[in-house]
């Protein structure tokens, strides 16, 4: 299988806290990782850094191939190429859903507003979003604000789908219409990285489960093997926390 994406050695420091130390990871092309850890663990900065939201210090991140943190790199070319849905929605409120949908397609891609259109509302429906293109984000629920979020991180054809912590800024009852939108981009073989707290989705989703603590990939394996049989004893007290509160 070829690689999708590869992290080699990765340092980031904001000051003195150092965040990540070392990280290695290389996902194959339509494979699904999950990063679990406490917070504070490294997860959102990993995600950051391999969407180049935040500069590395050391090491390298290769993305089908390209460097994209050699020098003299088209920092906004590397980004159309991997899409990434943060907790917070980040849609722009003054926009309707088919806006926020089409503004990137058609600024970044040069989509004619016609062809941007019809895309959008192709995603929108198969994400069950349809009947609220016309609509603005403060009159959508948070489930929903975080589908069209998706949707419009896939307007872009990304390679690669970050996902950083998408539903801990929902209600439980909004949880579960998310995670079947990244199930089915799951099943259509998208390549995602996705950090969570949700381990019964990482086990029902996930290739592979990585355990982030304090900035380095402490063990990673099969959902199984990471969530029934850790080996590392860090691994086995972060779990033993989440099954005590319910979350496994």
């Amino acid at each position: 299988m070829s690689e999708a994406l590869l992290v080699d050695n990765v340092h980031k420091s904001f000051g003195r806290l150092e965040v990540l130390r070392g990280v290695d990871l290389a996902l194959a092309d339509h494979e699904v990782v999950c990063l679990i850890g406490a917070s504070g663990s490294g997860k959102s900065t990993l995600l950051r850094c391999v969407n180049l939201l935040e500069p590395i210090d050391a090491g390298r991140i290769v993305v089908e191939g390209v460097d994209i943190t050699a020098r003299r790199i088209d920092v906004n070319r590397i980004r159309r190429r991997i899409g990434i849905v943060f907790q917070a929605y980040n849609l722009f409120p003054h926009m309707s859903v088919l806006r926020n949908v089409t503004l990137a397609p058609r600024l970044a891609l040069g989509m004619s507003h016609t062809e941007a259109a019809a895309q959008a509302m192709t995603l929108l429906e198969r994400f069950g979003l349809a009947d609220k293109w016309d609509d603005y984000p403060d009159s959508l629920s948070g489930g929903q604000q975080q589908r069209v979020a998706i949707v419009r991180a896939l307007a872009m054809k990304p390679d690669l789908m970050l996902l950083d912590e998408v539903t801990s800024a929902l209600d439980p009852e909004l949880v579960a219409e998310v995670l079947e939108v990244i199930r089915e981009l799951a099943a259509a073989g998208m390549t995602m990285l996705i950090a969570t707290h949700e381990m019964s989705f990482a086990r029902d989703i996930a290739d592979r489960i990585c355990f982030l603590d304090a900035g380095v990939i402490l063990e990673q394996g099969p959902p199984e093997q990471i969530l029934s049989a850790p080996k590392e004893a860090r691994t086995q007290q972060f779990l033993e926390r989440i099954i005590e509160a319910g979350r496994l």
